[in-house]
C-alpha cells in the first residue's frame, strides 16, 4: 500500500507515525505548501518522500486529504479529475461542503468522507504524535454514495489506528460535530478573550491559573486557520447551539444576580447529567 497524505500538520503527521508502525503503509507520500513541514516531516520519518499533488497522486492506492476545511473543499475535486481507480478520504470537522462540491463527480464513489475525532490544541508536524488516534471514533459520512472496495481501504485505515467506528450522514455528522466539538472551541475561544480583556497583567494569570482554569481555556491554543473555516462551514448548527448556550448562560447570570441559589445549585445539578454520558 503506498498512502499520500495531503497535509502534514498534527493529524496528517500522526496518521503517517502510526500507519508506519502497523505496517499498514509500505511507503508514505507526503504533500504540504509549506516547504518547511515538508522537509521537517522527511527528516523525522513521517514520510519517506515529498512529492507535487500531481505526482503523488498517480503513484498512490490511498489519498489522504488532511487540510483545513476551506483549502479542503477546492483541493477535494481537483483530486477526483486526476485519480483512475485510487480512494481517497478525508479528515475534516464538516462533511456537508465537501459532500456539495462533490456530489455529481463521476468518481464520487471513490472518496469515503471521514472525520476521526481526535486531536489537540497544537498545530504543525511538531506536534504529531503516536497514538493519538486510539480508541476515539472515527465517523464514516454517506458510506452508501461509496464502492466496496472504497469503504473496506478506508475503514481498514482507521482500524489500523485503532478507532471506533461510526456511520452517519453528512449532515447528523455537521449537526452532532456542533454540538460535541465546535461550540466547545467557541466557549474556549470567549472565555480566553474575557480574562485578557479583564486581566491586563498576563503574569497575574499565569501565577492563577490552576487545573480548571488551563482545562476550560486549552482549546483557545487552537489554529486560527484551522477553525475559522470549520465556523464558517457549518455555521447554521454552530448559530442554534450558539442561541441554547446564550440562554443557558443567561439563566446562570439571572439566577446569580437575584440570589437565588435554589436555581444554581438546580442547574448545577441538572449539568452533572454528562457525567453519566461521558463515564
Amino acid at each position: 500500500m503506498i498512502v499520500t497524505i495531503i497535509g502534514l500538520g498534527l493529524i496528517g503527521g500522526s496518521i503517517a507515525i502510526d500507519l508506519k508502525k502497523s505496517g499498514y503503509a509500505d511507503k508514505i507520500i507526503g504533500v504540504d505548501h509549506s516547504q518547511i513541514n515538508g522537509e521537517f516531516a522527511k527528516q523525522i520519518g513521517f514520510v519517506d518522500e515529498i512529492q507535487t499533488l500531481q505526482d503523488s497522486i498517480s503513484e498512490s492506492q490511498l489519498i489522504i486529504l488532511a487540510i483545513p476545511a476551506d483549502g479542503a473543499v477546492k483541493v477535494l475535486p481537483e483530486i477526483l479529475n486526476r485519480i483512475d481507480e485510487q480512494v481517497v478520504t478525508d479528515v475534516c470537522s464538516t462533511k456537508g461542503p465537501l459532500k456539495e462540491v462533490i456530489k455529481n463527480h463521476p468518481k464520487r464513489d471513490q472518496v469515503v468522507l471521514a472525520h476521526p475525532m481526535a486531536g489537540t490544541e497544537f498545530s504543525g508536524p511538531w506536534a504529531a504524535k503516536q497514538g493519538l488516534f486510539d480508541g476515539k471514533a472515527c465517523i464514516l459520512c454517506d458510506l452508501e454514495e461509496n464502492n466496496g472496495d472504497a469503504v473496506q481501504t478506508v475503514i481498514e485505515l482507521y482500524e489500523n489506528l485503532n478507532m471506533r467506528l461510526l456511520e452517519m450522514g453528512s449532515e447528523e455528522h455537521d449537526v452532532h460535530a456542533a454540538y460535541v466539538s465546535h461550540i466547545s472551541h467557541i466557549s474556549s475561544f470567549a472565555l480566553a478573550l474575557t480574562v485578557l480583556e479583564k486581566e491586563k497583567d498576563e503574569k497575574r494569570i499565569f501565577d492563577l491559573a490552576s487545573g480548571g482554569f488551563d482545562s476550560t481555556v486549552r482549546l483557545a491554543k487552537s489554529n486560527a486557520d484551522m477553525w475559522s473555516p470549520i465556523f464558517r462551514q457549518n455555521k447554521e448548527n454552530i448559530l442554534q447551539v450558539l442561541d441554547t448556550y446564550i440562554e443557558e448562560l443567561n439563566d446562570f447570570k439571572k439566577a446569580i444576580e437575584f440570589d437565588d441559589s435554589e436555581r444554581v445549585h438546580q442547574k448545577i445539578k441538572e449539568a452533572n447529567r454528562i457525567k453519566k454520558v461521558l463515564s
